[in-house]
């Protein structure tokens, strides 16, 4: 990512405007909440993701069900992958458009057929249920099920979402 300099004045309640388009180099969209922190003599804004907040129990579920039902389990942020069980080399890679805007638009997919779904490098082939995962009114991220048979995961899909989101309503 290529550095870029601004300056800003703050405002009288301390407040300062990010520029359009570092907000849109970063992927942050109107209303997402950002960490502030404090190092080096330096203010540093980061986005926040509070699916990292559960990550360690996402990659735990992924591995039972995965190992379980014998399918490929992926849980996702608004951006990257955030759990796998055997796919770790995606662990915060950048998810493709058309799961980004499966998360905006809160759709859930399923494939019938089956289907190769394209992540940078890799391909991930097979029957494939995708599911938003909604924790209060926002959309937060998205589980896929990939299996190598004609299955109907959509309702572990489901399931999985929920559970996740619940956790999410505890932190």
């Amino acid at each position: 990512m290529k550095a870029t300099g601004v300056t800003r004045k703050i405002d009288e309640l301390g407040r300062i405007v990010i520029p359009k388009e570092i907000r849109r180099n970063l992927g942050i969209r109107d209303g997402e909440s950002l960490e502030i922190y404090t190092a080096d003599e330096g203010i540093y804004l980061k986005k926040h993701s509070i699916l990292h907040n559960i990550e360690d129990i996402a990659s735990k579920l992924c591995e039972i069900i995965s190992s379980v039902l014998d399918v490929e389990i992926f849980l996702t942020d608004r951006e990257k992958f955030i759990a796998s069980a055997h796919h770790e080399e995606l662990i915060g890679k950048k998810i493709p458009e058309e799961l980004i805007n499966l998360i905006d638009k809160r759709e859930s997919k399923n494939y019938e057929e089956e289907t190769t779904l394209k992540i940078n490098d890799e391909e991930i082939t097979g029957y494939i249920s995708i599911v938003p995962i909604i924790a209060s009114i926002d959309s937060l991220g998205l589980v896929l099920i990939v299996s190598e048979k004609p299955n109907n995961n959509q309702d572990i899909a489901k399931l999985m979402a929920k559970i996740m989101a619940e956790k999410l309503d505890i932190y």
